[in-house]
């Protein structure tokens, strides 16, 4: 199979002088080429780390024999604008970054992608443009911010701005609050819109096993970013399209996730919007049908007692299918080139969760709990 890059070649002679002008030198012109999108940028913590993520997907990617092209779309963060008009651009942005998307794709050939994203509509602003391409694909997801000091995380901020208006703490403990809320890079800690929409990514197979919502700052998340575009140039080899991943099961599977984790309810703006690019229709029917008699196993804020970050420590998007299994369609192909029942059966083969029990006691350890 000929690579779409390489025809090209054939058809535009200045495609190779430009990529040169770009740094590429001319062993790289004959490599599948993959454009690596990201929401790079200084808009909020979730998205300001990514480009370490962007190079280490690069690594991957030229370790496996191709070469990687940085493009980007930056996001806007909801936590700033809400409140103000600013709000109102926000689904907008979902909409501008797939657009985005769709025009690097298309305006330049590409043989695969990567798409590295955090957020709120990041996440499916992503998801929705690589539907809409459909090359060989593969998501790394941002990962979710640190607890600070006495776990506290973003949404308890309001909390600490009522007491102050109050009067029932001092202007020196909401500014403490203020200054140690976002204690590091990544989406808020707490099962909103961005962490659901990362679980997502994974649920419906095109996130690497394990991979969805770890700690920003886990070495383990740049690792998944290599393993990611190592990947990205046997899918692309492969002829592996999105198209062949996200089914109607696989979608069922992400909505049967979705209420395991007591996910945002945005998901239902983004969810069918991802569909509709593969030709699904979804709507709230399909989530209340799939909802019902689903278990919430999850004890994580806003509506539990634990920061995201504990998400992981306990096993992750693989510890919440392997409790549902039953409820699942495992013979769904992912973007590991096997099922999901068979990629839950190799982390089981391979110790994942004993490993999972020692992160939590470790963590249990860390916060003193």
């Amino acid at each position: 199979m000929e690579l779409t890059s390489q025809k090209m070649r054939k058809l535009a002679p200045e495609m190779d002088p430009l990529r040169i002008g770009c740094g590429w030198n001319k062993e790289d012109l004959s490599k599948p080429q993959i454009m690596i999108e990201s929401t790079s940028g200084d808009s909020h913590p979730g998205s300001a780390h990514l480009p370490i993520l962007v190079e280490e997907a690069r690594r991957g990617i030229f370790e496996a024999g191709g070469f990687g092209a940085r493009y980007a779309c930056t996001d806007i963060c909801d936590g700033e604008s809400q409140g103000t008009d600013g709000i109102n651009f926000s689904l907008a942005s979902r909409e501008m970054i797939a657009n985005m998307i769709e025009i690097h794709a298309n305006a330049t050939p590409f043989d695969g992608a990567v798409y590295i994203a955090s957020c709120d509509k990041g996440m499916p602003g992503n998801m929705i443009g690589m539907g809409r391409v459909n090359i060989p694909s593969i998501v790394v997801t941002g990962g979710t911010m640190s607890a600070g000091p006495e776990l506290l995380t973003l949404e308890q901020l309001g909390m600490y701005s009522a007491k102050f208006e109050r009067g029932e703490i001092g202007e020196d403990k909401l500014e403490w609050a203020k200054m140690n809320a976002c204690p590091s890079c990544g989406a808020c800690s707490f099962i909103g819109t961005a962490s659901t929409m990362q679980i997502m990514a994974e649920a419906i197979g095109m996130a690497l096993p394990g991979s969805a919502l770890l700690p920003a700052t886990s070495p383990d998340l740049k690792d998944y970013a290599y393993k990611a575009g190592k990947r990205i140039v046997e899918l692309a080899l492969e002829g592996t399209r999105p198209s062949d991943i996200v089914t109607m099961d696989s979608i069922e599977n992400a909505i049967m996730v979705h209420a395991a984790i007591s996910g945002s309810t945005n998901t239902l703006l983004h969810l069918p919007a991802i569909a509709r690019e593969f030709g699904i229709e979804i709507d709230g029917d399909t989530f209340d049908r799939l909802h019902r008699g689903a278990h919430y196993l999850l004890n994580l804020r806003p509506a539990g007692e634990w920061p995201a970050e504990f998400f992981y420590y306990a096993g992750g998007v693989p510890a919440i299918m392997e409790e549902i299994r039953d409820v699942l369609h495992l013979d769904v192909m992912t973007v590991t080139g096997k099922t999901l029942g068979e990629n839950l059966d190799e982390l089981k083969a391979n110790g994942f969760y004993e490993r999972c029990q020692k992160w939590l006691e470790e963590a249990n350890k860390k916060y003193g709990i």
